[in-house]
């Protein structure tokens, strides 16, 4: 069913043609839009014999009244005052209108299911190619994945700007999955690659923030080129965006395909992390290391192991430096200043988020 705001826009803009009051009843009898302030929010009463009377239209007691049919059943009534040929005309033109809205809008009502249920892996693959065929949806084409996470406010309809952002709206799929998740199925050019792929996340990142003013996460799946491996693209972009939080907590934009060493700890068993770093700290807890530590290990990374570097950006002596590695040392028995150690602790550190983000991390 569509909804009232669209109906209204409908109407009002049939109204600046024509210069004739308009609204629209639903099964209910309530007015569901109208450009006649008297009209709207009414109840109409009697409305029901006319929904159930074979007569597409009537002229009751100067207002004219026109069925809009949804699969052949009467979904709303236009009503149009005046007796007049010209208010009939305008009448019929208003059903017609909204009667094609409902026939778009189911379209693509039905497009999202597919969508939805091609993304889950709900279908067969026979399912896939015929209802694909069926909705007009093409095969072999190159999409990929847009996972966008973000608080989805009622008043503001988030998948209807990001779907304004791309104009080829028969080509590329926008849907909701949940409260906080949309997906963009995107058809994509051949010479696409993960730059320009980049850029577009980019884009539908800074349009949602300004508009959405909230945070907004974009994660980017693997392209493909048949429509049964769509949900692969999905897959990837959602374990894309869980990576990028538990790993690079700073970065809005994730690639599936640039994860690096984290898309390898995200696929380890949680036995086995927490064994490694029972061996690797000798008991002891990441969660005993304070923030200046942290700091401290997370600059000295940054500047490649350079300790001259990493105490002229913290603001330190040279020694005090060299003190704070001492003390790790002796926590931990890594040398940091060794390029060994160094990959060691790093390589702990990040399997030590992936438990925390897990909630799995006790020892």
């Amino acid at each position: 069913m569509l909804s009232n705001q669209i109906l209204l826009n409908t109407i009002e803009g049939l109204k600046l043609i024509t210069r004739r009051d308009i609204s629209v009843i639903d099964r209910e009898g309530k007015v569901a839009a109208s450009t006649e302030e008297e009209m709207q929010n009414r109840l109409v009463d009697g409305i029901e014999a006319f929904f159930m009377s074979p007569a597409e239209s009537q002229l009751i007691t100067g207002y004219q009244y026109f069925k809009v049919f949804d699969n052949n059943m009467p979904e709303y009534v236009v009503v149009i005052k005046g007796e007049d040929e010209e208010a009939y005309r305008v009448g019929k033109i208003a059903a017609f209108q909204i009667q094609s809205l409902l026939i778009a809008y189911k379209e693509r009502f039905d497009k999202d299911n597919f969508i939805k249920n091609l993304l889950l892996d709900n279908l067969l693959l026979i399912d896939i190619y015929s209802r694909a065929k069926k909705l007009h949806v093409e095969n072999n084409v190159r999409r990929v994945v847009f996972l966008i996470e973000t608080r989805i406010d009622r008043e503001l309809n988030v998948v209807e700007i990001v779907r304004n952002l791309f104009p080829a709206k028969l080509k590329d799929f926008v849907t909701a999955v949940d409260e906080k998740s949309i997906i963009l199925v995107k058809e994509i050019r051949d010479r696409d690659d993960s730059e320009s792929l980049e850029k577009t996340a980019r884009m539908i990142h800074d349009t949602l923030v300004t508009e959405a003013m909230s945070s907004v996460y974009v994660a980017i799946g693997t392209p493909v080129t048949d429509l049964k491996n769509v949900s692969s693209s999905y897959k990837e972009a959602r374990m894309a965006l869980e990576v990028g939080k538990i790993f690079e907590v700073d970065k809005y934009i994730v690639n599936y395909e640039q994860l690096g060493i984290g898309r390898l700890i995200y696929q380890l068993p949680v036995q086995l992390c927490r064994m490694f770093i029972s061996e690797v700290l000798h008991g002891v807890s990441m969660d005993t290391l304070d923030d200046e530590t942290l700091t401290t290990v997370n600059k000295f990374f940054e500047n490649d192991l350079n300790v001259s570097e990493t105490s002229r950006e913290l603001y330190i002596h040279r020694n005090t430096l060299v003190y704070r590695l001492d003390k790790l040392q002796k926590l931990t028995g890594l040398d940091l200043r060794k390029f060994d150690d160094a990959i060691i602790f790093k390589i702990t550190m990040m399997v030590s988020k992936y438990m925390i983000y897990r909630g799995k991390y006790e020892f």
